[in-house]
């Protein structure tokens, strides 16, 4: 069996993902193309900046808050030092390796195996693991999903995710106003008939096929921030136990909701499991490591 680099992995995966986001700005410009032809250019200026301002206002304001409102969302605690001391430990050797600040830690009260990390740079970051991570986990398979979490910080996952929210927002607004402007024009007004008919093609599918490129985007930080794992432990067989005890794990869904779900290690609905890539999937690349 070939084995595969760690590097190479990192490298190979960022690289798609910066071809994804390539894809979602290009959709932009073509579908602002599309609207400059179909409409006076004044409107379609207009319809561009009300997209914008309306993502960008949306977006900021949970990306300068996102570590709290993740937090919040899933009512975790803060750990406790003296009881979980283990949980500290790892964390703070994983720093030293990595180089990064020592995030703020948190239980959450779950069975499952999961955890998360959230915040819109490394000296804001938090890490969240469940009581079930903490019980059902031995030392070397949870410094493996804590190393994981801790690579999403170091990747500024948050920050690549929050731009893609943002283009995929503009999108979203962008087709529906579109949409609704068609109601205020008249036919005699538009001669550039097949442009406007392109644009409503657009406007239907483009908002569906940017949100499926940054599920993608999604499920390449995955496989980045396990592969970052791997060179912070220099030990793929700890993140590998833990995705198979999870693989076997059968519990009730925790209610999460849809917004926080694609922070988590593990999909924790059964219902979103394309914003994560499958756990047989990750155990393989993770073997030939």
């Amino acid at each position: 069996m070939e084995r595969i680099s760690f590097h190479d992995q990192i490298s190979r995966n960022k690289i798609k993902s910066f071809f994804l986001m390539a894809m979602i700005f290009f959709v932009i410009v073509f579908f602002g193309y599309v609207i400059s032809f179909a409409f006076e250019p004044g409107l379609f200026f207009i319809i561009m900046i009300i997209s914008i301002v309306i993502s960008l206002s949306y977006v900021w304001i949970s990306y300068y808050n996102s570590g709290k409102i993740a937090i919040a969302s899933v009512g975790a605690k803060k750990a406790d030092r003296n009881k979980y001391k283990e949980y500290h430990d790892l964390v703070e050797g994983l720093t030293i390796a990595s180089g990064l600040p020592m995030p703020k830690l948190y239980i959450m009260e779950s069975p499952q195996i999961n955890a998360f990390a959230s915040g819109r740079n490394p000296e804001n970051a938090v890490i969240c693991v469940t009581t079930g991570s903490l019980e059902k986990l031995d030392k070397k398979e949870l410094e493996g999903v804590l190393a994981h979490e801790l690579s999403h910080v170091a990747n500024y996952d948050i920050r690549y995710m929050t731009l893609a929210t943002v283009m995929v927002g503009m999108i979203a607004i962008a087709s529906e106003i579109f949409l609704r402007s068609l109601w205020f024009q008249n036919s005699d007004d538009n001669k550039n008939f097949i442009f406007i008919i392109i644009g409503i093609a657009m406007a239907i599918l483009a908002p569906i096929f940017v949100q499926l490129v940054q599920l993608a985007i999604s499920r390449k930080r995955e496989f980045t921030a396990d592969a970052s794992a791997v060179k912070f432990t220099r030990y793929p067989q700890g993140l590998i136990g833990a995705l198979r005890k999870i693989q076997g794990e059968h519990y009730a869904e925790k209610r999460v909701g849809k917004v926080v779900a694609p922070l988590f290690f593990s999909n924790p609905l059964k219902n979103l499991a394309s914003t994560h890539p499958p756990l047989e999937q990750r155990i393989k690349i993770l073997e030939r490591m």
